[in-house]
């Protein structure tokens, strides 16, 4: 923590600020340990501080300890967060905001106390994308959690459960396996359900013939892994297989592509180009990635668009889909931790689609 806390430092002048307000949960979480609801952070050239309530003090105390942060910051109880902030935060400082993540209300508060406010993008996520040792562990273990909830209730789709009976039979594997829950709302989608890329796990039975997407991942310590297969129940028409097959190809050029100093939007051409040269093009209608951590969706992203670089530390996913209408759809989704050398996936259950 003193070192993220370092690093964080090091970056004030690149935008002027003296000092740092954070009030986003994740960005708390990363610099503190701290997980409560009600948590906001200073941090200063010389001091950060934690504030909460009283409903924390024991909670904020033991989890900063726990996450070695309880040398470097202090905590704070109060409700009173103006009193804490003119105590910590130089009247005459230039104080950071985190602007995604400030309503009025607050911003007023803040200039009642401060002398000067000044917006900042993306500061401590940036930070965050590159994730240390301690930080992968936690998401591979998330990422294996996964797999083997998985592999507990594959057999289990031909037994034709509803979409909701296999999301929470996933859901309760993946706590019984060590995850302190899902990582995101399970997605099961099936039949001509699977045609939509976030569906809502319903009440249809999955039957024979059917497509069926599985999006899932589990949390462990607050970090996150994501992961989608797809199966086919009983013997696969020539359509699907050929959907199983352009997808999986997609895929693998985009985790062939993925590697340090690579643009990520190398990663989304690659996949993007393939499906376009089997005819699949106009079907993939997302992009290609994202960032995985403290949240489900963080950066850096992977698509069309996107202006980021991968580097070591970095863990994205990786999952082109393709989706018809009234017809179904195919994705196929790893978790990937980029290396000094190239791509690792952290999730790893066969892609194996035939069920039954």
């Amino acid at each position: 923590m003193s070192t993220r806390l370092a690093a964080l430092r090091q970056r004030f002048d690149d935008v002027g600020i003296d000092a740092l307000v954070v009030t986003a949960a994740p960005n708390v979480c990363y610099l503190t340990g701290f997980t409560g609801s009600s948590g906001t952070v200073v941090v200063t050239a010389e001091r950060a501080a934690l504030i909460t309530d009283s409903r924390y003090t024991e909670r904020a105390e033991s989890e900063l300890d726990a996450a070695g942060a309880a040398a470097d910051v202090d905590v704070v109880i109060t409700r009173a967060i103006n009193d804490a902030l003119s105590e910590l935060v130089d009247p005459a400082a230039v104080v950071g905001l985190e602007a995604d993540h400030v309503s009025w209300a607050e911003l007023d508060r803040f200039r009642d106390v401060v002398g000067e406010v000044r917006p900042t993008y993306g500061f401590v996520e940036a930070q965050r994308e590159r994730k240390d040792a301690d930080e992968l562990g936690r998401i591979a273990r998330a990422a294996s959690i996964a797999d083997g909830a998985l592999a507990t209730c594959r057999d289990a789709l031909s037994a034709e459960p509803t979409e909701r009976e296999l999301a929470h039979a996933l859901d309760d594997a993946m706590r019984h396996g060590g995850a302190d829950r899902p990582g995101f709302d399970t997605i099961v989608a099936s039949g001509p359900n699977a045609a939509r890329p976030h569906h809502d796990p319903g009440d249809r039975r999955i039957r024979r013939g059917d497509l069926v997407v599985v999006d899932m991942g589990a949390e462990v310590e607050g970090y996150r892994s994501d992961m989608t297969r797809t199966f086919v129940i009983g013997p696969p028409t020539p359509r699907q297989v050929e959907l199983l097959d352009a997808v999986r190809r997609a895929q693998a050029a985009g985790l062939a592509t993925a590697g340090p100093d690579v643009p990520a939007a190398a990663v989304d051409r690659a996949c993007r180009d393939h499906l376009a040269s089997v005819g699949l093009g106009d079907s993939f209608t997302h992009g290609t990635g994202h960032g995985v951590g403290l949240v489900i969706h963080e950066g850096p992203a992977v698509n069309a668009k996107s202006t980021a670089t991968l580097a070591p530390g970095h863990v994205i996913t990786i999952e082109p889909g393709v989706y018809l209408r009234d017809f179904g759809g195919v994705r196929w989704e790893d978790t990937v931790a980029i290396t000094d050398d190239g791509a690792e996936p952290l999730t790893r259950s066969p892609k194996e689609p035939i069920v039954g």
